[in-house]
């Protein structure tokens, strides 16, 4: 027998709910784990209940590792264990039984990423198809798509009509056929198969509802179509199912997240008891009614308000700054002042989009203090900046590294074989590759000859520019000739919006240090770099997380900068309608990481697509309970340097924010300071979440009706797309545009009729 005397009445009601389906809202931080390790300990222990009976499934390896090791804790071993792991290593576990009935061997293989990747791109030949034009990664996640959706290759050729879909939809039919043929399966096929193996043999999904008679779903407000299907199938007649969820933290609608599974549980399994978990055991009482008074805006959710015992804490900080560069500073500045009393990897700096990771690592790596990135690559470190850091090593000298890494990025019909040949080259004549490029290429077939002369003309054209241009315009010059940012905003993979906002945030790296060396060109800021990139001594301990507030979910610290707290960056610009109300989950998410402070920043300005644009503070700022909050009213060189604010409007009088040498004072909520009163946050002057975009206001900053160059615009017709170029100002200025779906278009001002995002 085990003892329930640690539990509170609502975990201890759902630990020992008996037969039925059982809801259980598990707010952040109020021992939901806890919950499904002593229910199933409990079914075994003091029910008697056969532990292979038992199903629990979870989302990440790691979490099914511990939930065992917890319930082996509980319940001593024992000759049989319960059956506990991801959706898909049950599905293959199960499968690897049965998969003969569906044409498979029961030694099948399972394709991971990179098998996947190599066959989607022999399918798009097969298919007649140009992979430089349809993206492998962009038909591979459609693809996916499809299949989370459990939507077969005959059924989405017949229900996607659109251009890329009907192309994507002869791939998938032919990378099927492959799959089949290599008798194997990806990933998506483990549930999908799964499914249909219970749905088409009644021998299989009667001994399945005989074996499992309890199920447990951790995380079940991230389950995706295919995973509450087979949820379903697995239950059977019983309705054993437990689900233990938070509707307030479904934050992966991207990845094919279904948030309307946890909010319809109640119809999918009628009579279902619901359970809340609303004692919170992490963060202060400041925290969560901050946290609350956010989440509690949306329309779609149960409803539940998190408390706890262990009292108000300190007031959540809301902090107005200057520019990206100040944020940085501030939070940079924060940590060294706390060091002595709160361990560097007790601190995490969250934020919207990788991209803003730049200006904390450049801080952090000056301050000389050891960070880590969670849920991602240093910024540096990523294979797009990377390849744009080799175009422009090209663009000063020959670099056979270089020329390695971006001969045939993005794809210019450079295949390995002819990169052999051009190395083979190289060696047998003793000279470099790039010589080897230069020459007269008689040894090549003439398809290759052409593509490496491409590449070679590229280069040529990028040394030219190397020479006259300004380095903020070598940049766009490099993303432009060389194919990069157009290959990215033709992809239909979600990742590379991600990487092109990445890019952009290098060339806001190369503005920045143009501005603050006129001087310097392109060899300076590629040593700069290199120097920021040599982070190798700071590996050795861990120091200060960084992390996106998708990769910070299930994490806790105990402080938090919950930063970029700007409308276009939290909630983010492409959000609308329902999108709106996932942002503020992630608001709510970020929010709950922290135990005990919790900083919320904002900017008045930020540069965004290379240019610095007026930032107006998050609708979610407004929404915080203004009696747990206290301003950190921030007053800079550049501030009492004689500018001028209106604090009601957050908008500065002088051109942009001055990068260099901030020296910061801080002041509570009842501070004074001496010459001008810096910008703060005013909740009253907060425009409410938009609930869709809104249109361009005319004659803004960019001359051209209210658009400018790098702004993601839509159109009635053509859809959504990005302004490539433009020529004059005012009405008459003439726009190009690139359409994801209808390639470019060119428009005059006052006749586009496009509509910022």
């Amino acid at each position: 027998m085990i003892d329930l005397d640690s539990l509170n009445p609502p975990q201890r009601e759902a630990v020992t709910h008996g037969d039925g389906a059982l809801l259980v809202l598990a707010g952040a931080g109020s021992g939901k784990t806890r919950v499904i390790t002593f229910r199933i300990a409990n079914l075994i222990s003091n029910q008697g209940v056969d532990p292979a009976s038992i199903l629990a499934v979870t989302f990440t390896n790691k979490a099914a590792r511990e939930m065992l090791e917890r319930v082996e804790r509980l319940v001593p071993a024992r000759r049989e264990r319960p059956w506990i792991g991801t959706f898909h290593s049950i599905a293959l576990r199960l499968l690897r039984r049965w998969a003969d009935l569906l044409g498979y061997t029961k030694s099948f293989s399972v394709y991971d990423s990179a098998d996947q990747m190599t066959l989607v791109k022999r399918s798009i030949r097969e298919a007649g198809l140009d992979d430089s034009v349809f993206q492998p990664r962009a038909v591979l996640s459609a693809i996916s798509r499809a299949k989370n959706q459990l939507t077969p290759p005959e059924r989405y050729e017949k229900e996607t009509l659109d251009f890329f879909g009907s192309r994507v939809a002869a791939v998938y039919k032919t990378y099927q056929s492959k799959l089949r043929e290599f008798d194997a399966m990806d990933f998506d096929d483990l549930i999908g198969n799964l499914v249909r193996l219970i749905d088409e043999h009644p021998v299989v999904r009667e001994e399945i509802h005989r074996r499992f008679r309890h199920i447990l779903i951790d995380e079940y407000q991230d389950t995706n179509h295919a995973q509450y299907a087979l949820i379903q199938r697995l239950a059977g007649d019983h309705g054993n199912v437990v689900a233990v969820g938070d509707e307030d933290q479904s934050i992966y609608a991207f990845r094919g997240a279904d948030i309307s599974n946890i909010l319809n549980f109640e119809k999918d399994f009628p009579g279902a008891k619901v359970v809340k978990l609303e004692q919170n055991y992490r963060s202060t009482g400041n925290i969560l009614e901050a946290a609350t008074g956010v989440v509690s805006k949306n329309v779609n959710r149960k409803g539940k308000r998190l408390f706890t015992d262990t009292g108000s804490g300190e007031p959540v900080r809301i902090v107005s700054c200057d520019s990206e560069r100040e944020e940085a500073k501030f939070v940079i500045n924060r940590i060294l002042e706390m060091r002595s009393r709160v361990p560097l990897s007790e601190v995490a700096v969250l934020f919207r989009t990788n991209a803003q990771s730049r200006p904390f690592e450049e801080e952090l790596l000056a301050a000389n203090l050891p960070y880590s990135v969670v849920g991602g690559v240093k910024f540096y470190e990523r294979a797009e900046i990377k390849d744009i850091m080799a175009y422009l090593r090209l663009a000063l000298r020959d670099d056979t590294p270089s020329i390695e890494r971006v001969i045939n990025t993005p794809t210019r019909g450079i295949g390995a074989t002819t990169e052999k040949v051009l190395a083979e080259a190289s060696t047998s004549l003793g000279i470099s590759l790039w010589q080897v490029i230069d020459g007269p290429l008689t040894f090549l077939a003439d398809r290759a000859r052409k593509a490496v002369r491409e590449f070679r003309e590229t280069i040529v054209d990028l040394r030219a520019a190397a020479e006259k241009e300004s380095l903020p315009r070598i940049l766009d010059f490099v993303l432009l000739r060389s194919g990069y940012r157009k290959m990215l905003l033709a992809s239909r993979d979600p990742q590379d919006e991600t990487r092109l906002q990445n890019l952009e945030e290098l060339v806001n790296s190369a503005r920045e240090f143009y501005e603050a060396n006129p001087e310097a060109g392109l060899a300076e800021y590629l040593d700069s770099v290199s120097l920021i990139s040599d982070v190798d001594q700071y590996q050795q301990e861990r120091g200060v997380t960084l992390m996106t507030l998708h990769a910070a979910k299930g994490l806790e610290f105990r402080v938090v900068f919950l930063t970029g707290m700007e409308e276009g960056v939290l909630p983010h610009s492409n959000s609308r309608g329902d999108d709106v109300e996932e942002e503020r989950r992630l608001c709510y998410v970020g929010m709950t990481r922290a135990r005990e402070q919790l900083y919320c920043i904002w900017c008045v300005q930020r540069r965004m697509h290379g240019q610095f644009r007026d930032q107006s503070p998050s609708p979610f700022l407004a929404e915080i309970p203004e009696e747990v909050t206290e301003p950190v009213r921030l007053q800079s060189r550049s501030v009492s340097a004689g500018r001028s604010w209106d604090s009601g409007q957050g908008r500065s009088s002088a051109g942009r924010p001055e990068a260099a040498r901030n020296v910061f004072t801080f002041f509570g909520g009842g501070g004074s300071t001496s010459g001008n009163e810096p910008v703060r946050f005013d909740p009253k002057a907060v425009r409410p979440a938009p609930s869709r975009p809104r249109p361009a206001a005319p004659g803004g900053a960019g001359g051209g009706g209210g658009y400018s160059r790098g702004a993601r615009v839509s159109h009635e017709q053509f859809g959504d797309g990005v302004i490539l170029r433009m020529e004059g100002t005012g009405p008459e200025a003439k726009l190009t545009v690139y359409f994801d779906r209808a390639g470019t278009k060119k428009f005059i001002a006052k006749f586009a009729k496009l509509r910022r995002l």
